[in-house]
């Protein structure tokens, strides 16, 4: 299977109706809810999601509802959700929502989802946490919130402030990053790297290669004038990685938007403007990753087959998965289903057959390949893995293959 499939509801406002789990309020305006959490001097904890976003689906569906989720939320927020999309099924209370939405959105600049914002019982806005995660990973985040000592905003003032040494600059970069305050992170990462004397240690190039983000940074121009230099404290072919991440960044994806993009023509472009750049492996996977987006099925055959006998020992288990379920989907040349196979077979040890949607592709390669049998004890041991909501989707894929039917169409 190409991804897992979250096969959830995402019921706006509403909180899973488990009563163990984070409990999160409904019924009420932003101004009450801002009002609630000032009266019982709790912070505030506010989700912000879309209907579309698969992360927000899944901690709603799968991290919320827990318990010792729920035990921490609930003793130290008020929790709310705050839909920032609109759509045709969207309740009245959603809807009532839509003006204070917009407001959150412009004034804390919501660039991706689930940002979760948290506030101070007193209103202010003193942290910010932007992704999912597991259980232990959101709890971890969110303790951070509860102390001035860990607060992203708090420190940030303390910054703007001048209060700074060169250890809180470094710490205060990394945090804005995980915030996704760009401008802010590389403003203070610049500011520590003014501190230090000597940028070719171990732990400043590392740093440098975080916070290059652009042709004109100080990391770029360092690794693009000293690459050996470079890699001989990072290892070989580390400053390679990360001006080639830049170049794509700004001379191949904003064209690649365009309906007549020829990436063999950009990717020549890159190549000629940076010859000093080896841009091979970063180019040969976007090239696998252009050609699968745009449905060019010749094309992403022969490059992710040329892609993985260069550098198939170095793709892990998950862009093996991808690799191996696009190719069972779309390719009907049996050397190319049985390359598949192997790589899917890989991710499947590389796991211990303990990630079910890596199971059920390795098993629909087995069936496309003939081996029937083995097919589907593979897929039995997938169903045995998977839970219970995504369970239909993977006895329907067995079902076809007991019957003798094709798996892999589409209709």
């Amino acid at each position: 299977m190409k991804k897992l499939i979250l096969l959830f509801v995402l019921i706006p406002f509403l909180g899973i109706a488990q009563d163990k789990g984070t409990h999160f309020e409904h019924g009420l305006t932003w101004k009450q809810v801002q009002e609630k959490a000032k009266k019982e001097n709790k912070y505030l904890f506010v989700d912000c999601f879309t209907t579309w976003c698969g992360p927000c689906k899944y901690m709603t569906s799968t991290i919320f509802p827990q318990e010792k989720v729920g035990a921490f939320f609930n003793k130290n927020f008020v929790n709310v959700k705050v839909q920032f999309d609109k759509t045709k099924e969207d309740s009245e209370e959603v809807k009532s929502w839509y003006a204070d939405a917009a407001a959150i959105d412009k004034a804390y600049k919501i660039q991706a989802y689930p940002t979760f914002l948290i506030f101070s019982p007193q209103g202010e806005l003193v942290h910010r946490i932007v992704g999912g995660g597991d259980a232990d990973g959101i709890i971890a985040a969110a303790q951070k919130a509860l102390s001035p000592e860990t607060q992203y905003y708090t420190l940030l003032k303390k910054y703007e402030a001048g209060n700074a040494t060169p250890e809180s600059l470094k710490k205060l970069a990394v945090i804005a990053s995980e915030a996704y305050d760009q401008e802010n992170s590389g403003k203070v990462a610049a500011a520590y790297l003014e501190t230090q004397t000597d940028l070719y240690t171990k732990d400043n190039l590392e740093f440098l290669g975080k916070f290059t983000k652009n042709s004109k940074s100080k990391g770029f121009q360092l690794m693009l004038k000293e690459p050996g230099k470079v890699d001989a404290v990072l290892g070989k072919g580390k400053s390679a990685q990360v001006l080639s991440g830049v170049i794509l960044q700004e001379e191949l994806y904003p064209h690649l938007r365009k309906p007549t993009a020829n990436l063999d023509s950009l990717i020549g472009v890159a190549k000629a403007k940076y010859p000093t750049v080896d841009l091979n492996k970063s180019t040969e996977l976007l090239q696998v990753q252009f050609y699968q987006n745009t449905k060019n099925w010749p094309k992403f055959q022969s490059s992710v087959l040329a892609y993985m006998k260069k550098y198939g020992t170095e793709v892990d288990g998950s862009m093996l998965n991808s690799f191996a379920w696009t190719v069972f989907e779309n390719c009907e040349d049996a050397e190319c289903v049985a390359s598949a196979m192997a790589w899917s077979k890989r991710s499947v040890e590389d796991t211990k057959s303990k990630e079910p949607a890596f199971l059920d592709t390795y098993a629909n390669l087995l069936y496309k390949m003939g081996k029937k049998e083995e097919a589907i004890a593979m897929q039995k041991q997938a169903i045995a893995l998977v839970p219970a909501a995504e369970k239909a989707t993977y006895e329907a894929t067995l079902d076809k293959m007991k019957k003798g039917e094709k798996t892999w169409d589409k209709k």
